[in-house]
């Protein structure tokens, strides 16, 4: 018996939606990550991506447990002298709440190129609404 390897050309891509209202942030994450994977179907093979497209919808309304909201921070470097920039996740959610999911989930995905491929698949909107509609994907529920 031989183990089954997925081709790229074979694999049928589904476009689920998810509803960030009240959820955590990590078991979201963990949830979207694993559906870009592809880790939910039988034919995972870890050097292809056979994962799917994930929208996700009110991404303002995702929740942080405990303090993380005040301590937690994002951090970026320019790379020049001096250039380390901080900005804590409760004025991130306040701006731009898109960020805090993608970069929860691209922690998440392997890094290199073929995360970075599994990453251009995931697309965060602020509000109820997304303009994927002509996609018409699923909803995928994640229980907390």
């Amino acid at each position: 018996m031989r183990t089954f390897m997925a081709k790229p050309l074979e694999i049928e891509r589904k476009w689920y939606v998810i509803d960030a209202d009240g959820k955590t942030l990590g078991r979201l994450a963990t949830e979207i990550a694993t559906i870009l994977r592809g880790k939910h179907k039988p034919i995972f093979t870890p050097h292809v991506d056979t994962g799917d497209y994930v929208v996700v919808t009110n991404a303002e309304k995702v929740t942080l447990t405990g303090k993380k909201l005040y301590q937690k921070q994002m951090i970026k470097h320019s790379r020049f002298p001096g250039g380390l920039k901080t900005i804590d996740y409760k004025t991130l959610l306040q701006t731009k709440p898109e960020r805090v999911i993608e970069a929860a989930v691209k922690g998440m995905l392997p890094h290199n190129k073929l995360g970075a491929k599994m990453y251009k698949k995931l697309k965060v909107y602020r509000g109820a609404q997304h303009p994927h509609e002509a996609q018409q994907p699923e909803v995928w529920e994640i229980r907390d």
